[in-house]
């Protein structure tokens, strides 16, 4: 696919925008508790919540978390308020991941005073996890890592693709150095990675999406990375639909990310794990009759990091 004829920044990326969510400062717009395998091999509870926050400054082409996002910075306390409010309607658990639709680290987004108050909140937890920008990776890190005591933090970085003719077309100012420069910073700090990457960015085919997902779990390991959670590239952000529309941009199929697990668990054995995102996964599949079954042993490969057999099914999905 070639590069579209109007520019991919800031402007035009808003421009397309469907309006926000309704969201308030003093609660997380969704919390939930899932289960995960941790590094040590331990199918763990994790209290997941999605804070309420300022938008995240970087305007990613394929990002949709501004939906629930303000426009403004939020009061100081209100993040260890929702904090509170979420965890008091969930279940026990042992990992605390706590997204906030952007940057942790981005001082308008979360208070620097708040982070103390976040930090007593966390060491209830064995382990916690947020998620950051490569390029926003720095002493503060290290900082509230400090703050946790012998709770173990975990960053999240969005590599999304190290395709060198894509990436520079993301807006998501970043490069592969920095991203490296990333994660070489937080293990210094004692600080562990995960990598976000997608399964067929904009301005790929089928086969490209899954070459290129492939190659850049094995780029995040290979740097270190623990962890590596692959995302099918959806639509639904308003510039997605008119790439979508021109031709530059299609959803991968429930297939292509099949392979990307099981390659990407081949390459993760005894260096990490990789976790393939199953949210609404019914879209990217073409048959109803196997596409329970196929989300079941996706589900179970996320929690053993095992290749299970393929579902048999008298479909025949067009792939690749």
């Amino acid at each position: 696919m070639s590069k579209p004829p109007y520019r991919l920044n800031d402007v035009e990326i808003v421009k397309h925008r469907p309006p926000k969510n309704n969201v308030t400062p003093d609660r997380p717009y969704a919390h939930l508790v899932e289960q995960e395998r941790a590094a040590n091999g331990q199918i763990v509870d994790v209290a997941t919540l999605f804070l309420t926050n300022r938008e995240c400054p970087f305007r990613c082409l394929m990002c949709d978390l501004w939906k629930n996002t303000t426009d403004t910075s939020i009061p100081v306390g209100s993040i260890p308020q929702q904090i509170d409010f979420a965890l008091s309607e969930l279940p026990p658990a042992k990992h605390l991941k706590l997204y906030n639709s952007g940057n942790f680290f981005d001082a308008q987004a979360i208070a620097r005073d708040d982070f103390t108050h976040i930090a007593q909140r966390a060491q209830a937890f064995d382990h916690v996890i947020v998620e950051n920008h490569p390029r926003l990776c720095n002493r503060v890190c290290s900082q509230f890592r400090e703050q946790l005591g012998n709770t173990t933090l975990e960053i999240a970085l969005g590599l999304e693709t190290i395709d060198p003719a894509v990436l520079p077309l993301l807006n998501k100012q970043m490069t592969l150095d920095d991203f490296a420069r990333g994660v070489e910073t937080l293990l210094a700090a004692d600080i562990v990675v995960r990598t976000f990457i997608l399964l067929k960015a904009p301005f790929q085919n089928e086969t490209q999406g899954v070459e290129w997902a492939i190659r850049s779990i094995e780029y995040a390991l290979g740097l270190g990375a623990g962890c590596c959670a692959v995302i099918p590239t959806r639509a639904g952000n308003g510039i997605m639909e008119k790439l979508q529309a021109d031709g530059y941009f299609s959803q991968p199929t429930l297939s292509s990310l099949e392979i990307v697990m099981d390659e990407g668990l081949k390459l993760a054995e005894g260096r990490g794990r990789v976790f393939v995102d199953l949210w609404d996964l019914e879209q990217f599949a073409v048959c109803p009759l196997c596409v329970r079954s196929r989300r079941d042993r996706l589900s179970q490969m996320n929690l053993n990091q095992r290749i299970l057999p393929q579902v048999s099914c008298s479909c025949r999905e067009l792939i690749l």
